[in-house]
Order: structure tokens, then C-alpha cells, then sequence
């Protein structure tokens, strides 16, 4: 079996990446766009964590390529995003 892709699939893939770098870029320029609202505290580092987020699972899915995996990796992942949200909580509750 040939490694070797086609030029229609290669020209495809290509469009994909060339499409999530403009995702990516017009995502920053909304999180640019966003500091200069003087937004408080609390929204701004949420809308920033939303905005980093939805930025990071375009480069995961994409780039690192785990759009074509298959479904058993959703698990670790999801495993690996509860702990990234108790890692959110734990320094809020270390508040109180």
C-alpha cells in the first residue's frame, strides 16, 4: 500500500489547514480586539479561556491530526480536561 496521496486529497488538506490558520488568526484578532473592551476581570479571563480553548482544540483536532483518530482517544482527552478544570477550581477555592 502507497503512502503517497493524490494531488486532489493533498490540495484538500491543504484547504483544511490554510482554513483553521484563518480560524486561528481571526481568533486572536477577536482576543486583541476583546482587551481593549476593559471588560472585568472575571469575563475577560473567561472569554479569554473560552476564545484559548476553542482555539486549542482547532490545533489538536488539526495540526496534531486528532480529527482522524479514532474514538477511543475522546477518552483521555475528556479525562484530561476534567483535571484541567479542577485545576481552574482548586486555586478559586484556595480563596475562601
Amino acid at each position: 500500500m502507497s503512502d503517497h496521496l493524490s494531488p486532489e486529497e493533498v490540495k484538500k488538506h491543504v484547504t483544511i489547514y490554510v482554513r483553521v490558520f484563518m480560524a486561528l488568526a481571526a481568533l486572536t484578532i477577536i482576543t486583541v480586539a476583546i482587551s481593549y473592551l476593559h471588560l472585568p476581570i472575571l469575563a475577560a479571563v473567561g472569554v479569554a479561556l473560552l476564545i484559548a480553548s476553542f482555539k486549542g482544540s482547532l490545533v489538536a483536532a488539526y495540526f496534531m491530526h486528532l480529527a482522524q483518530e479514532k474514538k477511543i482517544i475522546l477518552y483521555p482527552l475528556i479525562l484530561v480536561f476534567f483535571f484541567f478544570i479542577v485545576l481552574l477550581i482548586i486555586p478559586t477555592l484556595s480563596r475562601f
